[in-house]
């Protein structure tokens, strides 16, 4: 398999290693940036069936395989823009990194999901023992509404403010100290208005990605903010985890493979929330031309 090959290719490496697929399908995945399109060869009647390249062939086997543990669609897209994000364009076009992307995001309860996810993970970070069970779901359900949007009103932005309060400074404890609560290693600590700017950062990315105002040369530099910021932390959590105690020393474990994958739909949404409103992350990775 080290050359490009034809659809009916496609179906021959599928059925050599024991896979049922249909050409409909196929042209499913290429159509939501699991696959990219074939390269045409030749133009008008009786041109020649176009072909997908050596490495989308072996993208196309790897799918099926991963298929088998992630069967929804959304998942699987995952798989094409991770090896865009790692590996580059010779084996994904940005093209088809940027189908893929919207596809994982999807569309519907597949797009709220996301942001409940994100809102959960939000929460793990800033959550304080004295706060109840109550403001916990107060604060989830806020920040999945206001990130699902990809906006909010001014009410809206004041029942968050509280709801994130409540989890972060509960007023058990705080209301009448006149304390004010930071979070995480001294190096990085988090505070409420650090957390407000997330949502708000998040919100903004959230409504890009809906609007499908997530073009190519966004992606690109995205991935290159992602891939930085990547490296910097590899090289500070060792002294980030030493740091973090209690209920924060876990947000600064050691991932494996698998932990990079699932989150690089959720961290690529961050890199392109601190490009649209971070002026240093803009002034870092500009626009091209």
């Amino acid at each position: 398999m080290h050359e490009p090959g034809t659809l009916d290719d496609l179906l021959e490496d599928a059925s050599k290693a024991g896979y049922e697929i249909s050409r409909r399908t196929i042209h499913d995945w290429i159509s939501l940036g699991l696959l990219n399109n074939p390269q045409r060869c030749g133009a008008g009647r009786g041109s020649r069936p176009g072909l997908h390249s050596a490495n989308q062939r072996k993208l196309f086997l790897l799918l099926l395989s991963k298929r088998v543990e992630m069967p929804k669609i959304p998942s699987l897209a995952l798989v094409p823009f991770g090896i865009w994000l790692w590996w580059g364009e010779e084996w994904v076009p940005t093209r088809q990194a940027v189908k893929a992307f919207r596809t994982w995001f999807g569309d519907g309860l597949r797009r709220k999901q996301v942001c409940l996810e994100a809102a959960r993970a939000t929460l793990e970070q800033i959550d304080h023992p004295a706060a109840t069970d109550t403001a916990r779901n107060r604060f989830v359900r806020f920040f999945t509404e206001v990130s699902y949007q990809g906006g909010t009103t001014p009410e809206l932005r004041n029942e968050l403010e509280d709801a994130a309060r409540a989890v972060f400074e509960p007023p058990s404890i705080f209301a009448t100290s006149g304390l004010a609560r930071a979070v995480g290693p001294a190096s990085a600590p988090w505070t409420l208005e650090m957390l407000l700017y997330r949502i708000d950062s998040i919100t903004t990315a959230m409504q890009a990605v809906r609007d499908n105002k997530v073009d190519e040369e966004l992606l690109i530099r995205a991935r290159a903010l992602y891939l930085q910021t990547k490296h910097w932390y590899e090289d500070l959590r060792p002294g980030l985890a030493a740091q973090a105690v209690g209920p924060f020393a876990g947000l600064f474990r050691e991932q494996n493979l698998d932990d990079h994958f699932n989150n690089i739909g959720t961290d690529m949404v961050n890199a392109i929330a601190m490009l649209l409103v971070s002026p240093i992350a803009q002034a870092q990775y500009p626009p091209r031309g």
